[in-house]
Order: structure tokens, then sequence, then C-alpha cells
């Protein structure tokens, strides 16, 4: 019989499930066509100092982990299960299941996001604490099950990603769920802690980051479109350069956006291709980059570092951006918003900036260094310049 008993044994500390429970989030969002239909999610904003990861399968089951100051509580539903408050007689939770969990915790069951109203109580067959300073999961001691069922208060199913976290049972499970294949590798990568990057996730769900596609998404939201015009200076509207270009490779170059100042976002290679395409910039100083290697890419570029043309400049941490985020202390806010709006992978300023640096430090030496069309002498000067010693 596997009970919470068994699950409290099995699960990691609370730093190590928190990255966990992010990294599901991560790949489900990534792998599902359509993210309000995802399994996991993880908000870091449920509440003062809150965090919280939340599954729902779609039949009626579900789990939440909050991570709060005082300790972590974990809250499971099994709706089929014999401990549900529904077969109770006073439609309470189950003798024993939430009775001892601490005062600080147990407040946490009232949220109302837990809480059925057709029986004003949580909503839960299972439950697992840690208190902060503690060295071990906690549960009801004295938890009377029902017999005849092999998982009476459903944690061995809800839990099953959390007690089993090998990246072959996690691979398993998206495979199964969504009834297509799941790369092993990006799997493994995003359990390991390394960000998902917009290549990674377009391995997951091509379909989901096609250039296509984020057009559309960024045309539906008008939040998104305002602030990647603004802010973003990726002005899907101004998509008539100053003047015409050509890369020496002869690879075909299309506006896709502009900016204020003039300058102007060309995707790079054939109108149509299935294959992703590379981004370069162009200013009105006569000066060009490739600043990313998708259209996802640039635009996470455009979300996550606003002053993307400072760190070709020279600027680095922790003077760039630091202008921006003063004028718009809730910029970690929108970030993580926008980013969600357009299914784009969660990312940092570190991780974009070196993407940046990387990436446009190809732009000489692959070709993609322009020339005005027609006018060969007339070639752009590449903007990444290297940090003063």
């Amino acid at each position: 019989m596997e009970t919470v008993h068994t699950t409290a044994a099995l699960l990691p500390d609370p730093a190590e499930l928190r990255a966990h429970l992010r990294a599901l989030a991560v790949l489900d969002q990534a792998i599902c066509r359509d993210p309000r239909f995802s399994r996991f999610s993880f908000s870091t904003t449920w509440g003062p100092g809150k965090e919280a990861a939340l599954m729902y399968n779609g039949s009626g089951d579900d789990f939440s982990v909050l991570f709060t100051p005082a300790g972590v509580l974990v809250r499971g539903f099994d709706h089929e299960s014999e401990m549900s408050p529904y077969g109770t007689a006073d439609e309470q939770p189950w003798p024993g299941v939430v009775d001892e969990v601490p005062a600080a915790l147990g407040l946490l069951l009232d949220d109302p996001a837990f809480v059925d109203e057709g029986l004003d109580s949580p909503g839960v067959t299972v439950c697992l604490w840690w208190e902060t300073g503690g060295s071990a999961w906690r549960t009801g001691s004295g938890i009377e099950f029902p017999s005849g069922s092999p998982d009476p208060d459903g944690s061995g199913h809800l839990f099953r990603l959390l007690t089993d976290r090998s990246p072959e049972a996690v691979q398993a499970h998206f495979e199964e769920d969504y009834g297509r294949s799941v790369p092993l590798d990006t799997v493994r990568h995003v359990l390991a802690g390394r960000p998902l990057t917009p290549a990674a996730a377009h391995g997951l769900n091509p379909a989901a980051l096609s250039d296509e596609a984020l057009l559309r998404r960024i045309a539906a939201d008008p939040e998104v479109e305002a602030y990647l015009a603004r802010d973003g200076e990726f002005d899907l509207t101004r998509t008539d350069p100053i003047e015409s270009i050509a890369l020496p490779t002869g690879l075909p170059v299309e506006p896709v956006a502009g900016c204020n100042a003039g300058g102007t976002h060309y995707l790079c290679g054939p109108v149509g291709s299935d294959r992703v395409r590379p981004v370069l910039y162009t200013d009105s100083e006569g000066q060009a980059s490739l600043i990313a290697e998708s259209l996802a890419e640039a635009l996470t570029l455009a979300i996550v570092l606003p002053s993307w043309h400072d760190a070709l400049a020279g600027f680095r941490p922790p003077a760039l951006n630091a202008d921006y985020l003063e004028d718009n202390p809730d910029h970690p806010e929108v970030r993580d918003r926008l980013l969600a709006a357009l299914r784009l992978p969660p990312a940092t300023e570190a991780e974009v900036l070196g993407r940046l640096l990387t990436t446009a430090a190809r732009t000489v030496p692959d070709g993609f260094l322009p020339s005005v069309e027609g006018e060969e002498d007339a070639v752009f000067e590449p903007m990444l310049r290297l940090p003063a010693e």
C-alpha cells in the first residue's frame, strides 16, 4: 500500500523539490500545444513571500506545493479516494490528514484556491509539511487508511513525478500525456537546472515558437504589442527600413520590426522556410549586428534585456539595465507575464546577455555584416564592442 508515509520517505528536501517542480512546469508549458491546458505551473508571486507549484490533471485530481517563510505545505486531492471530504460524514478532511499541520502552515489550507465552495472545507486527501528549520517531511501520525486500495489517499499517483524524479520517468509521463515524442536530452537538460533556451523549446514543440505563431500572439495581446513597440524597441508596424541591405552570402532578409531610433530587425533566410531564421539588427548610424538565433530569442532579448544595445557597446552588469530598472521597478513582474503570454521560456539577464554576446560575435565571420544594397563599398560596421579593460 502506498500512502502519504511512503511519499514522505521519497520526497527530496524543499530546495530540491522546488527546483524539480519549476523544471516540470517549464517542460509542460513548452510541450503543451495550448498552455491553458498544461498540467503543471509554478507561480513566484502567489502572495507576499510565497511561491506555489500547482498540478491539475484535468480529471478532478490536483496538488499544490506552497513555499512560504514558515515552511512548505504539500496538499493533494484525489477525487476518487474514499478519503475525499465528499465521502466523509461531515464533509471535512479525513481524520488525521491535516489535524497536526502547524498553525502557520495550516492557514494555507484556507486559501480560496483550495476550498470547495460546496463543501466549505479544503479539498484534501493527502498532506505533508516541512517547517522552516526542520529536517524531514512530516505527516499526520494517526491516520487510519481505508482498506482495499493500494493507493488510498491518492499520494501514489498524484506525486509520482515527485518521488521518481528520473529523466526517463518524466519523459515517459509527457510522452504518454501528449501522445508524441519528447527529447530525453532536453528533459535531462531542464531537470538539471539549466535554462530552457528558445532553441530547446522549439525542439520540444516546433509549432509553438514558429515565427508565424509568435507574430500571431503579439498581435493578439495588446500589452505585449505595446511593450515591444515602446520599451522593447521591436515595433511590428515599422517594417520600412531607411535603406535596403544585402548580406555577403546572398541570404535573403525580411524586415520584421523597427525601432524609434530608425533601426530595423531582419529575419535572415527564405520566407516560409521551416528552418529557424536568425535575427539581424541595423541601426541608423551604419552599424549592424546579429542579435539572436531566432525570432523567439530576439523577443526574449527585447523583454528581458531592454538595454541590450548598451551590452554591444561594452556595458556589463550591474550598470547594464540599471537605469531601465530604476525607471521601471515592476519590470521583473512584467517580464515574466510577457514571456508567459508569448510561451517563451523563463530567462534571466545573465542567460540572455550570454546568448547575445555569443551570437553577436558571429556577425562578421559568418557573413551577417550587411552592405547597402547595390553599393558593395557601403558596408555596415559591427556593433559589438569589447568592454574596456
